[in-house]
């Protein structure tokens, strides 16, 4: 609530949504880096926190990832107006170029800073770099991409994505690992068309922020939290739902926009690329289920060292609901 009533963070929230504003509207490469260098740095101040050593470690981790990116973007652009009419240059700046954008957006393999980062937020700031801070880099990458090189990167991130929430107990890191997985899907749809990555991203942001906001309320911070604290078992089955659905398993409302994505993929003779998309997600839903089982599993009373009493549950029953039964509803679509 602090957040909300603070009129400085409300102050920087506004700039933060203009630059992405400004970045996205823009009619020029250097327009397009003067709004991502005022949104680097009006959300530098909402994530620092003067009582809280891991925001400031996250800021600056955040700020020297970002302010190198932005200088090669800026470098390459330069580049790419003196050597214009050059073809193989041309082609070595759009790849870097792409690669300025993805680091940007904490896609793999470029993603050291972005589990690093996230460990030191809170989980509306987690929120923001998840879903926010991604828009200006992929709307950008939408311009000019190299297709090849955008394949690849979008191999790695479901690979890396799925691979890297193993052995995980940071809650916080999970979701990174799980954003970098959706990362590979958005980039997959943004091949395809923006329109279909609009439509990607608004589920996804919706998935991520009914995670945010469960985590938040229960002031969940590692899984071993899951376990010890007691929650009755409503809770643990809105948990499992809403697992689930971020996972994209049937029929939950997660699964409609990956359904999506493979159903143009093969359309475009995409196989193997669905492939390996499908049977990362199997291998996310495997770490999913594997903390949810072990949350209803450990049931022994003297096990619970917390007692949490939530009784205004109503907005959570709202959303898991959507999350249960929105693939009914989507199905409509298609008729």
């Amino acid at each position: 609530m602090y957040f909300f009533f603070n009129s400085n963070k409300m102050f920087f929230m506004f700039i933060l949504i203009f630059s992405t504003l400004i970045t996205i509207s823009a009619n020029s490469w250097f327009g397009c880096w003067i709004g991502l260098e005022i949104n680097l740095l009006s959300f530098i101040p909402l994530i620092s926190n003067s009582n809280n050593l891991l925001s400031n470690e996250a800021s600056i981790k955040y700020f020297l990832t970002q302010s190198i990116a932005s200088i090669n973007f800026l470098f390459l652009i330069l580049l790419k107006m003196i050597f214009l009419k050059n073809f193989l240059i041309n082609n070595f700046l759009m790849i870097m170029i792409n690669s300025s954008l993805l680091m940007k957006m904490g896609s793999a393999p470029f993603h050291f800073w972005f589990p690093n980062v996230i460990e030191g937020l809170s989980w509306l700031n987690s929120f923001i770099l998840m879903t926010w801070q991604k828009i200006s880099p992929m709307i950008l990458l939408s311009y000019y991409f190299n297709k090849n090189f955008l394949i690849l990167i979008m191999i790695l991130n479901s690979i890396i994505g799925a691979l890297g929430g193993f052995n995980q107990t940071s809650l916080r890191k999970l979701m990174a690992f799980s954003s970098i997985n959706n990362l590979g899907w958005m980039l997959a749809a943004i091949l395809i068309s923006e329109n279909l990555w609009f439509f990607f991203f608004l589920f996804y942001s919706f998935l991520i922020s009914i995670m945010c906001l469960f985590f938040h309320i229960f002031n969940l911070l590692f899984i071993n939290q899951l376990f010890i604290v007691n929650f009755n078992s409503m809770i643990k089955f809105f948990f499992l739902i809403n697992f689930l659905s971020l996972g994209g398993l049937p029929p939950f409302i997660g699964f409609f926009p990956k359904w999506m994505v493979i159903n143009f993929l093969m359309i475009n003779n995409y196989f193997i690329i669905s492939f390996i998309f499908i049977m990362m997600s199997l291998i996310l839903l495997f770490f999913y289920i594997r903390i949810i089982y072990s949350t209803f599993m450990f049931n022994f009373i003297k096990l619970k060292w917390m007692k949490f009493y939530f009784k205004n549950n109503n907005l959570i029953n709202f959303y898991s609901l959507i999350s249960t039964l929105g693939i009914i509803l989507v199905t409509f679509f298609f008729y």
